[in-house]
């Protein structure tokens, strides 16, 4: 398993390497974002391991472009910030996982693998849905070239219907996915949202996109509706 380290801390970037070298990985190592951007795109890696801070072009920064062109190699990001919102943004620019220093080299190696073996399915940078379209790196949703305001609560739960696009999800699923999954309030808060979506991406354009399954939950229609 071929893997790429990019870390700008030369101390913890061998002992990484190193560790990894003794359970089989083969680890290339790259010291600023510059280089990591470089080889990621230039070599068939099975996963990326990507510091945030760094010189030369910032993890986000290195994670977007390799999406943009296509690379959908598995990148676990590795940083020393710790938020959620630092989290969010790793992930809608396309990361796999995250993980917060100082780490246990153990969760690190087990995730690792576990990324490996989901291998790397294309994912488009920009959802789309039929003439819906949904970008998680820039916020911004269209119907064709028209588009459409979000408050965040309705862009995140677009963005969960159309991942599940043509799927049946039930309200848990949803509060989990878009709440959170210790949210102890009413489930009924999912059905004022649809609501809120179906006035601003169906009822416009003379669309059902969103249906109700009843009894069951919701479903975003295949081809956008």
């Amino acid at each position: 398993m071929r893997v790429l380290l990019v870390e700008d801390e030369e101390g913890l970037a061998k002992t990484i390497r190193q560790g990894l070298n003794v359970d089989g990985f083969a680890v290339d190592l790259a010291l600023s974002g510059t280089d990591g951007l470089w080889a990621a795109k230039g070599t068939a890696y099975d996963a990326v391991v990507l510091d945030i801070m760094l010189p030369g072009l910032s993890g986000y920064e290195v994670c977007r472009q390799l999406r943009a062109a296509g690379v959908w190699t598995p990148v676990l990001m590795l940083t020393a910030k710790d938020g959620e919102f630092d989290e969010a943004d790793a992930f809608d620019l396309g990361a796999d996982d995250y993980l917060t220093k100082p780490f246990s080299f153990v969760v690190l190696e087990a995730r690792l693998r576990a990324l490996i073996r989901r291998g790397a399915p294309a994912r488009p940078a920009v959802l789309t849905v039929g003439d819906l379209s949904l970008d998680p790196a820039r916020l911004t949703v269209a119907r064709g070239d028209e588009p459409i305001a979000l408050t965040p609560r309705e862009f995140n739960l677009l963005h969960f219907l159309m991942r599940h696009r043509g799927e049946v999800v039930s309200r848990t699923q949803i509060l989990e996915g878009v709440w959170d999954t210790y949210y102890d309030g009413d489930s009924n808060v999912v059905d004022v949202y649809i609501g809120y979506l179906r006035r601003k991406i169906d009822q416009p354009f003379g669309r059902t996109a969103i249906t109700t399954v009843r009894g069951a939950g919701y479903r975003l229609a295949a081809d956008g509706g």
